[in-house]
């Protein structure tokens, strides 16, 4: 990675829909370069994918921490790969062992998917952050 590509990285984080024509103006690179950096990048699992924010007043979004016992850590992320409305999962090096995002469509659903995760063989502890309202 050199420092176009961080340049890059940095335009599509704020800016993941930003076209690569409007990309190479700011770069000072050709389009077919933007997109074979882009390619490059994915391939190199650099980014890992595109992705949306949803507003949080129309559908319900959680960043929930999961606590585990250590020896249950793979089946419980095994288990939590099933559960659709989860569309990330991070393994922490903070207060939990594992954060999921997850995006329902109502508060209902939401709850029945935080009980669905405290029954899963191996976790201690599920600590909800419900999203009010994206800042930034």
């Amino acid at each position: 990675m050199d420092e176009k590509d961080i340049i890059l990285l940095e335009k599509l984080l704020d800016n993941s829909r930003m076209k690569n024509i409007e990309l190479a103006k700011e770069l000072n690179l050709s389009e077919g370069s933007i997109r074979y950096r882009i390619r490059r990048l994915i391939e190199n699992k650099v980014i890992m994918r595109f992705t949306i924010d949803v507003n949080p007043k129309v559908f319900s979004v959680s960043l929930t921490g999961i606590d585990v016992e250590p020896e249950k850590l793979l089946d419980v992320l095994n288990e939590l790969k099933k559960i659709k409305e989860i569309k990330a999962i991070y393994l922490t090096a903070g207060d939990h062992d594992i954060i999921v995002k997850i995006i329902c469509n109502n508060s209902e659903k939401l709850k029945e998917i935080h009980k669905k995760i405290e029954k899963i063989n191996g976790v201690k502890r599920v600590c909800p952050a419900i999203i009010t309202e994206i800042v930034r």
